[in-house]
C-alpha cells in the first residue's frame, strides 16, 4: 500500500488564521546584509497557529520553500476554501501539533507575499525597488526572521522545520544560532546547490529576463514579463517531479485530442499542465522576487561559509538535535546530499537522525500527504519533548 494518503478536507483543521506584520531596520539603523548593502526599513509578513507557553518552550519556527508564504495552515476565513501550503502537517494532532506549539511561519526577505521584496516602495523615491533592491542570502533571510522572533520575545526554539529553500535556513539557523536552536528537521534539502540546480535556476532567470516586459527589473505600473515568469515556473517546476511520476500521471496522453494536430498547441497532457502552472503562477508571484530569491538558493554554500570548504567544519559549533529525511525520487537534491550532511554532523558527535522516504512524486514530496513523513516527525518533536522535560 502506498504510503501517500489522500488530503482529508474533513480532518482537523488549523482553525482561523491572521496574517500578522513586523516592521524593523528603520532609518538610520538599516539591517547590514551579507553583500555590505544595508536594508530597512524591513516589513515580515508572518503568521501563527497554537498558542505560546508560559516558558516560550514550545516554539516551532516553519520555514517555506521558493515559492511559499507565512500561510502555512488553516483559513483566513469560515468561507475561505484554500487552508495554508501545509496544512495537511500543520494542525491539532498533526504532526506537527498545534495544541502541543506556538508554530511561526514567516514570509522570507525578498519575496512578494507580504514581506519587503524588490515589488516594495522604496522610501528614498516613494516607487518600488525593482532591479535597485540589494541581493539577498539565506543568511540574510534568517536573520530577518531572529529579528521577528526577538520582536516577539522569543530566545530559544524548541525545532525549526522546513523543505528545500526552507531546509537550507533550517541548516543556517543550526549553525549561524546554535545556542538559540533545541531541534531541527531539514526536509529534502542541500548544503550547497549542485551544478545542475543552478543551471535550472539560471535557465529560469534568463526567460524572465528575456521578456521584453522585463524592461530591466522597471515593469511596475506597466506590463508584467508574465510569459518570461510563466516559462521561469513551468522549467522550476519539472524539477520538483520525477519522472516516474509524470509517467504515472501523463504519459503520452493527449490533451483533449484524438490525434495530433501537426501545429505547436498543446497536444500532449503534461504541455497543458505545465502552461497551466505557469499561468497560475504569475497571478500571485513577483518576477523580480523569483529572480532574487532563486539566486539566494544558488549562493547558499554552508560549507564555504562556515566551514572554509569542510561540511565537517561547517558543523563543528552546531548543537541541535536533528532529523535528516530525504525523498528517493528527489533527483533535485538527491539523497547522496543528505548523506553527506548526516555524516558531517555524526563527526562532530551530533545527535542526527536520517531518513531516506521512498516516493515516487520527485522534490515535491515533503509537501503532499504522507503518514510515514508525519509520524516521523511527530516522533521526533515528542521525543525532543521528552529529552527536554517539557
Amino acid at each position: 500500500m502506498s504510503e501517500y494518503i489522500e488530503h482529508d478536507q474533513t480532518s482537523v483543521s488549523a482553525g482561523l488564521v491572521e496574517k500578522k506584520f513586523f516592521t524593523f531596520a528603520g532609518s538610520p539603523d538599516e539591517m547590514p546584509l551579507e553583500s555590505g548593502a544595508k536594508l530597512g526599513p524591513i516589513t515580515i509578513s508572518y503568521e501563527t497557529l497554537g498558542t505560546l507557553a508560559p516558558d516560550k518552550k514550545n516554539v516551532i519556527l516553519v520555514a517555506h520553500a521558493l515559492t511559499g508564504d507565512a500561510h502555512m495552515a488553516g483559513v483566513y476565513s469560515t468561507e475561505d476554501t484554500k487552508p495554508g501550503w501545509w496544512d495537511i502537517m500543520i494542525g491539532p494532532g498533526k504532526g506537527i501539533d498545534t495544541d502541543k506549539y506556538f508554530v511561526i511561519c514567516a514570509n522570507i526577505l525578498g519575496s512578494c507575499m507580504g514581506s519587503t521584496g524588490p515589488s516594495s516602495i522604496n522610501p528614498k523615491t516613494g516607487h518600488p525597488y525593482g532591479f535597485d533592491f540589494p541581493l539577498v542570502t539565506i543568511g540574510d533571510m534568517v536573520c530577518a526572521q531572529k529579528k521577528l522572533l526577538d520582536h516577539l520575545g522569543i530566545e530559544k526554539i524548541f525545532s525549526v522545520i522546513g523543505g528545500s529553500l526552507g531546509g537550507m535556513q533550517v541548516l543556517e539557523w543550526m549553525v549561524r544560532y546554535p545556542d538559540k536552536v533545541v531541534s531541527a528537521i531539514p526536509l529534502a534539502t542541500t548544503t550547497k546547490h549542485s551544478a545542475l540546480a543552478i543551471a535550472f535556476n539560471e535557465v529560469a532567470r534568463q526567460a524572465i529576463i528575456a521578456d521584453p516586459n522585463w524592461c530591466g527589473g522597471n515593469y511596475y505600473g506597466g506590463k508584467k514579463p508574465d510569459m518570461g515568469l510563466a516559462v521561469a515556473r513551468m522549467i522550476g517546476h519539472i524539477t520538483y517531479l520525477s519522472d516516474e511520476s509524470m509517467r504515472m500521471k501523463f504519459g503520452r496522453k493527449l490533451q483533449d485530442k484524438t490525434d495530433l494536430s501537426f501545429d505547436f498547441s498543446a497536444d500532449f497532457q503534461v504541455e497543458s499542465y505545465l502552461r497551466y502552472q505557469g499561468a497560475k503562477f504569475v497571478e500571485r508571484f513577483d518576477a523580480n522576487s523569483f529572480l532574487y530569491i532563486t539566486r539566494a538558493a544558488d549562493y547558499f554554500d554552508l560549507e564555504k561559509k562556515y566551514g572554509e570548504g569542510s561540511p565537517v567544519k561547517a558543523f563543528s559549533g552546531a548543537k541541535a538535535k536533528s532529523l535528516i529525511v530525504s525523498f528517493t525520487s528527489d533527483w533535485l537534491y538527491p539523497t547522496y546530499q543528505s548523506k553527506a550532511m548526516v555524516k558531517a554532523m555524526k563527526k562532530n558527535g551530533l545527535d542526527v537522525s536520517f531518513c531516506e522516504i521512498e516516493a515516487e512524486w520527485g522534490h515535491d514530496a515533503f509537501l503532499l500527504p504522507n503518514k510515514r513523513l508525519s509520524n516521523l516527525i511527530k516522533g521526533f518533536l515528542e521525543g525532543v519533548r521528552r529529552e527536554n522535560g517539557y
